[in-house]
């Protein structure tokens, strides 16, 4: 379960540009939670403080019962990270990238080969996995990289727009891994400005906008708040709403 209470992160010598402002929500355990905005509506930064990699300048945030800030040594150990910065070695090979993540989290020997080649079928990757990253196109690399965050089999997953450069059969596929994690009782929270990909997968839809939360619930929530027909409709009129939230 991951839980964020006023989470706030600025950026600049005065800390003029307010990137997330004070965002409270909760993604359950067994579900698929949305985090729905346009470019610039704070979604990366607030991934990057609930993957560690970022402290906030204020308000609390917890993953499964541990604090991003001060225990957050223990928590990489039970979260898999899909970031917007891909990170894969050039010169390893699709199975040696996923291997050497699965070594840092201390997987070894034959648990460590047979979870390397579980996702390598799971990512349709088998055709390219002992080749070189380096050379790979967008679609490729993404594969690999969702590999690797979940090489450890982690309880929390935190993806940033995880179907970037995957083309139609790959998304299908990367949808089905994505549920069969959920029925798992994984909890996992999923980044996107695309809206399909949100009201395909999400059980419950975070919306940001400016840095804030403008709303949250069920698509069927969503848009009895906005009073619209479609997702689509309840997103533009609900962040329009939101729109003097944040300065």
């Amino acid at each position: 379960m991951i839980t964020t209470q006023g989470v706030m992160k600025s950026f600049g010598r005065r800390g003029e540009v307010q990137a997330v402002n004070g965002v409270s929500f909760i993604a359950a355990d067994g579900e698929i939670t949305g985090l729905l905005g346009p470019n610039g509506a704070g979604k990366t930064t607030l991934l990057r403080m609930l993957a560690t990699l970022m402290i906030p300048d204020s308000g609390s945030a917890t993953v499964d019962g541990h604090d991003v800030v001060s225990d957050r040594y223990a928590l990489r150990r039970r979260i898999g990270v899909l970031s917007d910065a891909r990170g894969l070695y050039p010169r390893l090979s699709a199975r040696e990238n996923i291997r050497y993540y699965g070594a840092l989290q201390g997987l070894v020997g034959d648990a460590l080969d047979a979870r390397v080649d579980a996702l390598i079928r799971a990512m349709s990757i088998a055709d390219i996995a002992d080749r070189r990253v380096q050379g790979f196109s967008q679609g490729e690399r993404m594969k690999v990289a969702i590999a690797r965050a979940l090489v450890h089999d982690p309880q929390t997953i935190l993806l940033d727009e995880p179907t970037n450069g995957l083309d139609i059969m790959s998304i299908r596929a990367l949808r089905d891994l994505l549920r069969a994690l959920r029925e798992q009782g994984k909890c996992l929270l999923f980044s996107s400005h695309v809206m399909q990909e949100v009201s395909a997968l999400c059980q419950r839809i975070v919306i940001l906008g400016r840095g804030q939360v403008v709303a949250t619930g069920t698509a069927d929530e969503l848009l009895a708040q906005s009073g619209e027909r479609t997702l689509e409709d309840a997103f533009v009129r609900l962040l329009g709403s939101g729109e003097g939230l944040a300065a």
